[in-house]
C-alpha cells in the first residue's frame, strides 16, 4: 500500500497518521524516539505492509508484473492500489478526496519539525504536485511512476507498468475491492485490539 492507502488505513487519529505517513523513513528502532501515538502509527504502517505482502491477492498482482518489472513489481501494485483507493473514493469515504487531501497536507505542516529528514523533502514536493489527487487518474498515476523512476538507482521503467493496468484493468479492480475490504478488517482488529493505547 502506498501513502493513500496508508492514511485511509488510520482513520481519524493525528497522531496515528502522521506515524504511518513516515514509517518508510523510520528505520528500526528510531521509532522509540516519538510520541506514543506516533510509535503506534510506524507500527501499524508495518503490520499492514506486512499484511499485504503475504496477503494471496498482492502476490498474484506482483507476479503478474514481475516479468516486465522485476523487483520493482511489487512498488507497482502499492501504487496501483492508490490509484483504485483514489479512483473509489466516495466507495470507501464520506469526505470528498479534494477535502481529506486538504485536511491532511494542513495536518502535516503543524507538525512539520516532526518529520524525518526524508520526509522534509518529499513533503513539499507530495504537497505541490498534490500526489493524493492524483493517483485518481491513470494519466496522475502514470506521472508520479515516471518521477519515482527518475530516482530509482537501477534501470525500473515505472511509468511503462500504466500499460499493464490498462491491459488488465477490470481484474486489479475487482481483485483490489476484495483485497481493500480484508485489509479493512484487519487494520479495524488491530486498532481496535489496543485503543487504550492508540486512541
Amino acid at each position: 500500500m502506498n501513502y493513500l492507502a496508508h492514511i485511509y488505513l488510520s482513520g481519524t487519529h493525528t497522531e496515528l497518521r502522521f506515524g504511518n505517513f513516515i514509517a518508510d523513513a523510520v528505520p528500526g528502532k528510531q521509532y522509540e524516539g516519538y510520541a506514543k501515538g506516533i510509535q503506534d502509527g510506524i507500527l501499524l504502517h508495518r503490520a499492514i505492509d506486512t499484511f499485504t505482502d503475504q496477503h494471496p491477492i498482492f502476490r498474484k498482482h506482483s507476479k503478474l508484473l514481475f516479468p516486465d518489472f522485476g523487483h520493482y513489481s511489487r512498488v507497482i501494485v502499492d501504487m496501483f492500489y492508490d490509484h483504485f483507493l483514489a479512483s473509489l473514493w466516495n466507495n470507501y469515504h464520506p469526505q470528498t478526496l479534494e477535502m481529506f487531501s486538504a485536511d491532511f497536507y494542513n495536518e502535516i505542516e503543524q507538525q512539520e519539525e516532526l518529520l524525518p529528514n526524508k520526509m522534509k523533502r518529499a513533503f513539499p514536493y507530495m504537497k505541490a504536485q498534490n500526489w493524493l489527487i492524483q493517483y485518481r487518474s491513470i494519466a496522475g498515476l502514470e506521472t508520479i511512476l515516471g518521477q519515482m523512476e527518475r530516482r530509482t538507482k537501477f534501470e525500473s521503467n515505472l511509468s511503462a507498468s500504466v500499460k499493464n493496468l490498462e491491459a488488465h484493468y477490470p481484474v486489479f479492480k475487482n481483485d483490489f475491492e476484495v483485497f481493500f475490504e480484508q485489509i479493512q478488517i484487519f487494520v479495524s482488529s488491530r486498532i481496535n485490539s489496543s485503543i487504550n493505547t492508540i486512541l
